[in-house]
């Protein structure tokens, strides 16, 4: 049996696909959760040239996160709170740390939305691949490197390749 639906951006599909769009809505709202609470650790010890910058990123991933908790809830689903607070990747005990986090939050993000892209269609894709854009986008501006395929670079360090699989 399908579901479907006229709103926009919602998913149209088996039921399972549909699981799958949730499943990946609520890691990327959890996801987002995390960016808000280290974006504040980044934001008290990020040094002042770099301060405005931080909060533009504070600000957008507040924004993701209220229209991830929306998107959950037109799926038919619980939004997951925020945590009292979140383990941090390393010790942040100055600038330079802050922002490592900075680009390792960013990072992160675009791994999740990664998966939110695979995950949905319509309107919804568009939204995850814009969001996995610019937290690709945020992750080079803070670490000044970049990766080929964001949000997948995590993956090929742990994916056998062609060359390293055995053939039967």
């Amino acid at each position: 049996m399908s579901t479907t639906s006229s709103t926009p951006g919602t998913h149209t599909g088996t039921p399972d696909s549909a699981d799958g769009e949730l499943t990946a809505l609520r890691a990327a709202l959890r996801a987002e959760h995390a960016a808000v609470y280290g974006y504040g650790v980044v934001g008290g010890l990020i040094e002042r040239a770099r301060r405005q910058e931080a909060q533009s990123a504070y600000d957008a991933h507040r924004a993701r996160r209220d229209e991830l908790t929306r998107a959950v809830r037109d799926l038919g689903g619980t939004p997951d709170a925020a945590a009292a607070g979140y383990a941090l990747p390393f010790r942040v005990p100055d600038s330079a740390a802050a922002v490592r986090l900075a680009a390792e939050l960013e990072a992160r993000l675009a791994g999740v939305y990664s998966d939110l892209v695979r995950a949905s269609t319509g309107t919804r894709r568009g939204f995850a691949a814009g969001a996995l854009r610019e937290a690709a986008v945020r992750a080079v501006r803070w670490s000044g490197e970049s990766v080929t395929f964001p949000g997948l670079a995590e993956r090929a360090a742990t994916a056998p390749t062609a060359s390293a699989t055995s053939r039967t």
